[in-house]
């Protein structure tokens, strides 16, 4: 029988090697290798070693269950910072490193600009968790695992005005991408549940000090605050709102879903409301199955972030057996074809643009950890574009 051996952490120039190789009597067989960026360094570093490690941890399951289509797969890592100038670069040494697909575990701004690069060179590459609308539309090789921000916007308006019975809402948006695209979103089904957006008030991903927004926010005494960002900004926001004496309901979206932010926000972070993909309390074998392995592997709770590079990398696995091969053109329709593939983050279907629908998962913050409060539900609101 055929024996196997996991290689962590090799180290080729700059780039992370993860390989599940066979070593039968004649030699090992001939790994596929899948291209990998995440912000391993610098401010979101924290979420990059989530999103390795969920790639990571389905790569060494699907290697001990005997591999792809005989083979062993294999994890190219880069680090982009989350930056599009780093991520430009990146995706073209990848392309030199013989890879046959790719996955983005960054940001927006670094997965919009390596797409063009996987998208001029025809390599399928997957967008686990970047929200921008524009990822998909770089071109047909280009898909995406989770829901696009406008998406994400409009569910949080549900959330906050139909099943919390908020009406007043003051918005909080990050200045970027993440954050336009979740406000966009939440202003567009905003007057459907009822909502008067009192205020708006905007913020950069280097500020930290939130004196003169909260100061601002307890004036307008809102019912609910709809508040994009990343744990990095949310910890410190939620923590000041709460203790300048600001009592409304917080909601925010999956940047939250780290248990970083609950240790940044401390006491700050109970009760407050985030709409993402991962559920801690689904009983699904495939959800149960990751959260388990992912805990053991990392020593911390699983995350949204994890979870989602972690289900980008069994998706892809799928498209390689069912393409029968690695030529790109094949597996990009294999992808496209994909239809209720189970994943930790719900099944997964591709739309024509390479998006996908699913409810969305309502986790509320409960002695310290992330619990199931509701799902959204509804094909209608949650629609993606088809173009």
């Amino acid at each position: 029988m055929a024996t196997r051996r996991l290689v962590t952490g090799l180290l080729l120039g700059t780039a992370t090697v993860l390989a599940g190789a066979w070593i039968p009597g004649a030699g090992a067989a001939e790994s596929i290798r899948i291209g990998f960026h995440a912000p391993l360094t610098g401010f979101a570093a924290g979420d990059g070693k989530s999103a390795r490690l969920g790639a990571e941890l389905a790569v060494e399951q699907i290697n001990a269950a005997g591999g792809v289509l005989g083979r062993p797969l294999e994890l190219v890592t880069y680090d982009d910072q989350a930056k599009p100038d780093q991520a430009v670069p990146v995706a073209n040494k990848l392309l030199g490193e013989g890879i046959r697909a790719a996955i983005s575990g960054s940001y927006s701004g670094a997965t919009r600009a390596a797409a063009a690069v996987f998208q001029q060179a025809k390599m399928p590459y997957l967008s686990a968790y970047a929200i921008h609308p524009d990822i998909t539309r770089t071109g047909e090789y280009v898909f995406r695992t989770a829901s696009m921000g406008e998406v994400q916007g409009r569910g949080g308006a549900k959330l906050i005005g139909e099943i919390l019975g908020r009406k007043k809402v003051v918005l909080i948006t990050l200045d970027n991408d993440f954050g336009q695209s979740l406000a966009r979103g939440f202003k567009e089904k905003a007057g459907d549940f009822g909502i008067e957006i009192l205020n708006e008030y905007t913020y950069s991903i280097k500020q930290r000090q939130f004196g003169a927004i909260v100061a601002s926010v307890k004036r307008d005494a809102p019912e609910a605050i709809y508040a994009s960002g990343y744990f990095f900004t949310a910890g410190p926001l939620v923590s000041q709102l709460r203790a300048g004496g600001v009592r409304a309901t917080i909601v925010g979206q999956e940047g939250y879903d780290s248990q970083n932010f609950i240790d940044i926000a401390k006491a700050a972070a109970e009760g407050v409301l985030i709409t993402t993909a991962l559920d801690r309390d689904s009983d699904r074998p495939e959800v149960r199955t990751f959260i388990e392995a992912f805990e053991k592997k990392a020593g911390f709770p699983a995350d949204m972030v994890a979870a989602s590079t972690y289900a980008a990398v069994q998706v892809l696995a799928q498209a390689f057996e069912r393409a029968g091969g690695t030529d790109g053109a094949a597996v990009r329709e294999a992808l496209a074809g994909t239809r209720d593939f189970p994943t930790a983050i719900g099944p997964i279907t591709f739309n024509a643009l390479g998006e996908i629908y699913k409810p969305i998962q309502v986790q509320v913050v409960k002695d310290g950890r992330f619990r199931r409060y509701a799902v959204i539900d509804d094909p209608v609101l949650l629609a993606p574009p088809a173009e």
